[in-house]
């Protein structure tokens, strides 16, 4: 009898210990799935706030670009229009002048039709700058037309343009955008990378806008995240954004810029 109670014993210890262990192993891989689900939850967290954080200076780069338009704008204004029409007012009422022999009435009134037409001109200038009319007038594919012959004129840069994307099914509304995008890239390709020669190619593929953008120019490295941060660049991706895009650029020191963006 009492080897069949210290029997039943050890095997009651044993299943005792069997549990124990399973209990162990189970709060183990309890605890193990808790941490790794907090761990993976926090990076997704930290995903997020960089999102975020990214989107931020993407509106603030924008918030940046619009407050130094306005201000471009509004010193042309002052230079341009405000001080010629100074001029014209003050030529007007030299006018009212008595005694004024025919040859001076004539130089004051030759005065006042040449101020008035250098400040017609800059107004003009002004609105271009700000909304170019080609685009409402012709649609998109015109003015990026228009774009590329302002610059093919320089005679410093060597631009073709090929497009097989019926803009103007495209909505008008974003048709500034991927003006501005171009013209900027073409900028920074002559003002910094001292290109030479310049392809830009509107294609369609998979139900998809595609644009590719390639230059000779110096290019940078854009492996480094700094280049990227730039305010043109900034500027750039926010409005690929807004477009519902998404780009790619790839740029090496001495190989050029080549930029492929998608648009919607």
């Amino acid at each position: 009898m009492n080897a069949i109670n210290l029997e039943n014993s050890e095997i009651i210890q044993v299943v005792f210990f069997v549990l124990l262990a399973f209990i162990s192993m189970f709060l183990v891989l309890i605890l193990f799935f808790y941490f790794s689900r907090k761990k993976i939850v926090q990076i997704e967290v930290d995903k997020k706030n960089l999102e975020i954080e990214h989107q931020k200076e993407l509106l603030n780069s924008v918030l940046i670009t619009q407050e130094e338009e306005r201000k471009r704008i509004a010193q042309d204004l002052h230079d341009d229009i405000s001080s010629k029409l100074n001029v014209v007012s003050l030529n007007s009422h030299l006018l009212k002048t008595p005694n004024l022999n025919e040859n001076e009435q004539l130089e004051i009134t030759n005065n006042i039709i040449e101020l008035t037409q250098k400040a017609l001109e800059n107004s003009r200038r002004i609105a271009h700058d700000l909304f170019p009319p080609v685009l409402e007038k012709f649609g998109l594919n015109a003015g990026i037309e228009e774009l590329v012959e302002e610059f093919n004129s320089t005679k410093k840069v060597k631009v073709s343009y090929q497009n097989t994307i019926d803009f103007e099914s495209y909505p008008i509304d974003k048709h500034l955008h991927i003006f501005r995008i171009l013209q900027e890239l073409l900028n920074n390709s002559l003002r910094h990378g001292k290109a030479t020669e310049i392809s830009i190619q509107f294609t369609t593929f998979e139900n998809q806008n595609i644009a590719t953008y390639i230059d000779n120019g110096v290019g940078f490295d854009s492996a480094d995240l700094e280049n990227k941060k730039g305010l043109g660049m900034m500027n750039i991706e926010s409005r690929i954004n807004f477009l519902e895009g998404k780009f790619t650029i790839d740029s090496k020191p001495n190989e050029g810029v080549k930029m492929i963006f998608n648009f919607n």
